[in-house]
């Protein structure tokens, strides 16, 4: 019993390493600039990337993270509003 349970953590623990290294560069450079449980306008985050271009920015750094469910948005309802604001999970 103790050996089945030790070989699924073991692969568990495979497949977290695995994850990880599939995050592309730019979500782990947006998610190295960002810290936990503080809320980031998308300007903020940008500047710390010295990036641009909004839509470069929300097409190549932002969706990705979004989808993974790694960054929540802090109006869900309202993601084009002026005031919403981006926190790392």
């Amino acid at each position: 019993m103790l050996k089945q349970i030790d070989s699924v953590l073991e692969e568990i623990a495979t497949q977290i390493n695995e994850d990880s290294e599939q995050l592309s560069d730019c979500v782990r450079k947006l998610l190295d600039v960002m810290e936990y449980d503080v809320a980031y306008t998308s300007n903020q985050l940008m500047e710390k990337l010295e990036l641009k271009s909004r839509e470069g920015f929300r097409r190549n750094y932002l969706k990705h993270e979004l989808e993974l469910n790694l960054v929540c948005m802090t109006i869900p309802d309202k993601p084009n509003s002026k005031n919403q604001r981006y926190i790392k999970k």
